[in-house]
């Protein structure tokens, strides 16, 4: 994550951090196996670009859920030295999450600093995609404020 976010940043693209890593940043970790970042539509080509350079050379491409209104593009990294799968998940702004990219903000992380959804905009994400982890994490979100 500290090396995708740095070169997210070296190349100017904007993103905010979402899913399981944006749950650890509110102070709620969880396990998670996927990195979930919202970016523009207009920065996917530049963000895969990043992201290639760093190992994510497996394309599953375009996703949709919620009848379209979240669309991700799924990259993925096979450690060979561990046999581990790491997928990395560019969840794009659609209309719908308008409200959620808005919310992002900058916070002070271990390695510098990350841009991460808020807690509200997280909420919002989650309910629109509605798993059974989501809600839990929504409770969990909600429990805090």
């Amino acid at each position: 994550m500290t090396e995708l976010t740095a070169a997210f940043d070296a190349a100017g693209i904007q993103y905010a951090l979402c899913g399981g890593l944006a749950m650890a940043v509110h102070q709620l970790p969880r396990a998670t196996i996927d990195i979930d970042v919202m970016i523009q539509p207009s920065s996917l080509d530049a963000a895969q670009h990043a992201a290639k350079r760093l190992g994510y050379d497996v394309d599953a491409g375009l996703m949709t859920f919620a009848g379209g209104r979240i669309q991700i593009h799924r990259l993925t990294m096979i450690d060979t030295e561990f046999g581990d799968v790491l997928p990395l998940d560019l969840l794009l702004v659609t209309p719908e999450l308008t409200e959620p990219w808005h919310s992002r903000m900058k916070v002070e992380w271990e390695a510098g600093n990350l841009w991460v959804v808020s807690r509200e905009g997280l909420i919002q994400l989650k309910r629109l995609r509605g798993s059974g982890l989501d809600q839990d994490d929504i409770k969990r979100l909600e429990e805090t404020q």
